[in-house]
């Protein structure tokens, strides 16, 4: 709609990977992917971003999938979509504030060499789907445990009691991490895309070594 009326915004991931296999970008970053809702057995609510990463052959870097969601199933969707998950220094698909959700990935790679030779080898196959680079958190950033847990069930169960459903869901969860954690919650989103975008800098000149 923003096309047809000339207007300018943002992009979503799916969008940006759409955009970036049209021109031939190899590698973007994120903060965090879109996944499954928790609540995906009453909403349906699966986020385009997985459609997208099984449809286009873009490797994005990200802290995982963000923590409002299903982490389990999300990657179990991705699997089940041909969407390979890369670690980069890490066993773990991070979980956005946190560096380890506990749900081991696909490979883990330790240097920028061996995870572009993946990603390049994963292209050259033309499977057609996308590479999830999941790049933790700088540990100095990371959210405590506790902080983390407390304030995720907090915002959950402010969502449900308030009956907020579909797209409101994510905003609504997103801004109550931001007030249940005085601020922490944007302090280590802006780390982690900061983060990522430097790995994904680095990636795209491996990729072209």
């Amino acid at each position: 709609m923003l096309l047809t009326d000339r207007k300018a915004g943002s992009t979503t991931v799916a969008a940006t990977l759409f955009i970036a296999a049209r021109v031939g970008i190899a590698v973007f970053a994120t903060g965090g992917i879109g996944g499954v809702h928790r609540d995906v057995g009453e909403s349906g609510d699966v986020s385009a971003d997985l459609v997208a990463l099984s449809r286009w052959p873009v490797a994005v870097v990200c802290a995982g999938a963000k923590a409002i969601l299903d982490l389990p199933k999300t990657v179990e969707l991705l699997e089940t979509l041909g969407v390979p998950i890369l670690g980069l220094r890490t066993d773990d698909f991070p979980a956005f504030y946190r560096r380890s959700s506990g749900i081991p990935v696909d490979r883990r790679h330790d240097d920028f060499p061996s995870l572009a030779a993946a990603v390049n080898e994963h292209f050259a196959l033309r499977m057609g789907t996308g590479v999830v680079v999941a790049n933790p958190i700088p540990p100095e950033s990371e959210m405590p445990r506790e902080v983390y847990e407390r304030s995720l069930a907090t915002a959950l169960a402010d969502a449900s009691s308030r009956n907020i459903h579909g797209r409101a869901v994510t905003p609504f969860l997103l801004e109550r991490m931001r007030e249940l954690t005085e601020g922490d919650s944007v302090f280590s989103n802006r780390a982690l895309l900061v983060n990522n975008a430097r790995v994904a800098a680095e990636l795209a000149l491996a990729l072209l070594a």
